[in-house]
């Protein structure tokens, strides 16, 4: 009996690294010759000089959304709201909190006319009082994911992804959302490392 076990113990041992194999190797090619999009909502302010703006200050979640478009490949759409929201941060976080307070849905500038082509979305946005800017709802209100994998990842300063996964699973029932990724939003520009790291470990090139 003893030697049985033995005999079965050290199959076993032999064939689990080959299924294991196996199975990452299907990951990976889940993922090949996939269309990706990378839509993204970031709070953009304004650069003076002389009363003059001169440029749009990039937001923290358009860094990392450029960062993962060069990677990737894929196409980048930024979500933007009709009523911008106010330069200043406090009062924007104000906006923020009433619009979610009365669960509004801010109508945008602009629409993706040919989601049905894509088969892998990432979507960015900023944690505002727990969870996505509330013009993120309108977003994934607006479309059909069926079938699509969807890839959040969230800018914070220590409240990392909030509720925001939850939200989007209860929005795109019929999607495959994958675990987010959260990165502070004074450490954008050093997060090429853990970007890349991340993208590595969904398999995506």
């Amino acid at each position: 009996m003893k030697r049985s076990f033995f005999i079965f113990a050290i199959l076993f041992a032999m064939i689990l690294p080959s299924c294991k194999g196996k199975a990452q190797q299907h990951q990976q090619q889940s993922f090949s010759g996939k269309k990706i999009l990378v839509a993204y909502f970031s709070r953009r302010g304004n650069n003076y000089v002389n009363g003059n703006i001169v440029n749009l200050k990039v937001g923290n979640t358009e860094v990392v959304a450029k960062k993962i478009q060069v990677i990737t490949g894929g196409d980048l759409f930024y979500i933007q709201a009709v009523k911008a929201y106010p330069e200043d941060y406090t009062k924007c976080t104000e906006v923020a909190e009433e619009e979610q307070s009365a669960n509004a849905r801010p109508q945008l500038t602009a629409k993706v006319n040919n989601m049905a082509d894509y088969d892998i979305v990432f979507w960015g946005y900023p944690n505002w009082w727990g969870t996505m800017p509330m013009a993120v709802f309108t977003f994934l209100e607006s479309y059909n994911f069926k079938g699509k994998t969807i890839i959040p990842f969230c800018t914070n300063e220590g409240s990392d992804m909030g509720s925001s996964e939850s939200d989007i699973r209860k929005l795109c029932p019929s999607a495959n959302v994958l675990s987010g990724l959260p990165i502070r939003g004074s450490k954008v520009n050093q997060a090429d490392g853990k970007i890349s790291e991340w993208l590595k470990e969904l398999n995506i090139k």
